[in-house]
């Protein structure tokens, strides 16, 4: 049985990271405006924060996790508003093109080299002709004094903190230049970036 890293976290996960992220949320939200009944699906969904910003919009719902004790509490925050399931990304259980958005933040990066590619091809897999694809996660800078570095010694640690394997696949998708790298692979479009935080982080919407 595959030991669930967030089990002692969950709880309070919102808490600590959510005063960090909310902002990268709310210009991800900016950067494609969602509508009533467009169909969403988050990628490594968590504790379901993300997706409860687009209930708002009356949006249909989906996520998917790898950890129960995070789908757990977000199975408490949206309740029946949205499909939850316990799945990984490089196998979801979900029909080819589905989704009008689909959603990966500040999830790539804790992935292996390979299944990074095969994730972002499920994604591309569920996601309809004309959806949009959202990826949020670390960027390698140019950091801007004082913010940028300052992200980056707080990205750093957090990800120490987060474990050895953890760690190690943060520092394979810094080394390779995050999403950048990966763009080149994907075959998507890419329709609007913004970096932010310094240089410490970068937004993505893409499209087939």
């Amino acid at each position: 049985m595959v030991k669930d890293p967030y089990r002692r976290v969950a709880a309070v996960f919102d808490r600590v990271f959510e005063p960090m992220n909310r902002g990268l949320r709310l210009i991800g939200l900016g950067m494609f405006r969602p509508t009533a009944k467009m169909a969403v699906l988050d990628v490594g969904c968590g504790t379901g924060v993300h997706l409860e910003l687009y209930r708002r919009f009356q949006c249909a719902l989906s996520g998917i996790d790898t950890s129960e004790s995070m789908l757990s509490v977000a199975e408490k925050r949206l309740g029946d508003a949205a499909d939850l399931r316990l799945a990984n990304a490089t196998e979801m259980p979900f029909d080819d093109t589905s989704f009008d958005l689909v959603i990966a933040m500040l999830v790539l990066h804790e992935m292996d080299q390979a299944v990074r590619v095969r994730a972002i091809e499920e994604m591309k897999r569920v996601l309809k002709n004309s959806g949009h694809i959202l990826l949020v996660d670390f960027h390698t800078g140019p950091y801007r004094f004082i913010r940028g570095w300052l992200a980056k010694v707080v990205i750093f640690f957090s990800e120490v903190a987060a474990g050895r394997k953890h760690f190690h696949n943060y520092r394979h998708f810094m080394s390779i230049r995050g999403l950048p790298s990966l763009m080149q692979t994907t075959n998507l479009i890419v329709e609007g970036e913004k970096v932010v935080g310094g240089g410490g982080l970068v937004l993505y919407l893409l499209r087939k």
